[in-house]
């Protein structure tokens, strides 16, 4: 059970694909301090850099310009979307359920996960290591996922177009032949488990599923991982339930991208998928999420720590939004990379941490917007206090020309330069169609980046990233950072089993 890190999402498409490539990703994964890698960690400061607010493209670059999608359909049902690009001889192939964790059964959060995870663990025709080593004997890659919150799963293979035959017979059998052997769901369960006490070892895992709890509440979304009883109690039969349930060709789209052409494709996708039974599939749930409505601070207390974790943040919006290019914008000026001001201030000109960074993203259902860092234990007021500062300077002070042309420059060149990747083409094919965004979304993505004005990100900054409804989540030794807390609101002290301590007032938390 992988929590992908921020940083690794950051380098994808330049914050596009975050929440979008998968919502079969969630968006609890959207967040994590694994600041090294974004930049900090080499001790070299950017502070006396010149900052030129160029990115390394063209005009022509710019000028965003998608080929167009070719789309045909099976018997059964099954959407077939083709993006051909003959530059390189490979492919990218995609399936895309319509249904993830969203459709997990109230009593067995994170089904939908493992029966993705345990796809490509035999099926009818190949054991699980006969399907790694043919898949490594062709050059291929291959990978599964759902996320826990998601509204999709995905299967996703790619290789040399010459071997595109050979790929999709492993391909179309993991998806279609599955057996979900019961020592392999205990040995995943198990593995789960460990992996889990592992993470709930580093702070900054615990300050993101405090954080999602805060934001979400009982929605899916506030779940980073399977809870224990789903991992004590789930079987095998419970993963081909949900299969049946859900695994149907009306409920799937295979997204194709490469050096392939529809003509001759069609006759081997029928073969391969022209069997798969259609079905009546339910629609995913989405459940309404609260929006907090007021501020609340809470400390997990880890005795003797070095450090503290920080979280800040509320409730975002939804993909469709018209709020979310403005967003972006704000996010990338706030705290979007080593240039922003988070970075600058409590990286750059405090030493306080290795990095500061934020993050903003949307889904089916409304993200979340948070800044975070690892500090220093004595300097976690210190820290509080630029975090603080920074929210309500973004919110109260419109941004200076430069830094909205910057931030505007790097959004819109950081994407026409994704665009020479396979993997990003095909994942911007997945979110407009999975969206129902129009035929030209993507050539109008970045006119509707150039046309943020500052007072757009003023206004976004107020609605989103409020004082009044903050989330402030802290994970450290409470004996010496509740007082710094404290002057922010009631702390609520919770130990790391995520019992409720005492609140700053000598009361037990709520």
């Amino acid at each position: 059970m992988k929590v992908f890190t921020m940083n690794r999402l950051k380098r994808t498409s330049a914050c596009l694909v975050l929440a979008l490539l998968l919502p079969a990703i969630t968006l609890a994964q959207q967040i994590s301090t694994s600041a090294q890698q974004q930049g900090g960690a080499s001790g070299q400061s950017i502070r006396g850099a010149q900052l030129k607010g160029r990115v390394p493209v063209n005009r022509k670059t710019l000028k965003v310009k998608m080929p167009k999608l070719q789309e045909a359909a099976l018997l059964n049902g099954l959407r077939i979307v083709l993006l051909e690009n003959h530059e390189v001889p490979t492919f990218n192939m995609q399936m895309v359920i319509l249904s993830g964790g969203m459709s997990d059964p109230s009593d067995m959060r994170g089904v939908a996960l493992v029966t993705a995870a345990l796809l490509r663990e035999g099926t009818s025709r190949r054991t699980s290591r006969e399907i790694a080593e043919q898949t490594e004997a062709i050059g291929s890659s291959f990978s599964i996922n759902a996320g826990i919150s998601s509204w999709t799963s995905f299967v996703f293979f790619s290789g040399l177009s010459e071997k595109f035959d050979q790929a999709l017979d492993i391909f179309s059998d993991v998806i279609l032949n599955p057996t979900f052997p019961q020592e392999e769901v205990q040995k995943y369960a198990s593995r789960s488990f460990g992996q889990i006490q592992v993470q709930r070892s580093n702070p900054s895992f615990v300050a993101q599923e405090q954080f999602l709890r805060a934001v979400y509440g009982d929605h899916p979304a506030g779940t980073l991982v399977p809870p224990p009883s789903t991992l004590k109690n789930i079987k095998a039969a419970d993963l081909q339930a949900f299969y049946a349930a859900h695994y149907r060709p009306n409920n799937a789209i295979l997204f194709v991208t490469g050096d392939l052409n529809l003509r001759a494709m069609m006759p081997k996708l029928e073969q391969a998928f022209g069997s798969w039974q259609k079905g009546s599939v339910q629609a995913a749930n989405f459940p309404a999420i609260k929006q907090p409505t007021k501020s609340r601070i809470y400390l997990i207390d880890r005795p003797n720590s070095v450090q503290t974790s920080l979280f800040l943040g509320g409730l975002g919006v939804e993909r469709t939004s018209p709020d979310y290019y403005a967003g972006q914008v704000m996010n990338q000026i706030f705290g979007g990379g080593p240039a922003a001001r988070l970075f600058l201030n409590l990286r750059e000109d405090h030493g306080y941490t290795y990095g500061a960074y934020s993050s903003f993203g949307g889904n089916k259902y409304p993200g979340f917007i948070a800044a975070y860092t690892d500090v220093r234990t004595d300097v976690t007021e210190d820290a509080m206090r630029e975090l603080m500062n920074e929210i309500k300077r973004i919110g109260e002070e419109r941004v200076s020309t430069d830094e909205l042309e910057n931030a505007k420059r790097s959004l819109v060149g950081g994407f026409a330069l994704s665009l020479d990747s396979p993997q990003a083409l095909l994942s911007n094919v997945v979110i407009q169609k999975l969206y129902g965004f129009s035929d030209n979304y993507w050539d109008t993505y970045p006119q509707k980046i150039a046309d943020v004005t500052s007072e757009d990100v003023q206004r976004v900054a107020r609605k989103y990233l409020s004082p009044s409804t903050l989330q402030i989540i802290a994970v450290g030794d409470a004996s010496k950072t509740q007082a710094a807390l404290a002057k922010y609101g009631t702390v609520e002290v919770y130990d790391s089993e995520g019992k409720p301590v005492r609140a700053a007032n000598g009361r037990p938390s709520n």
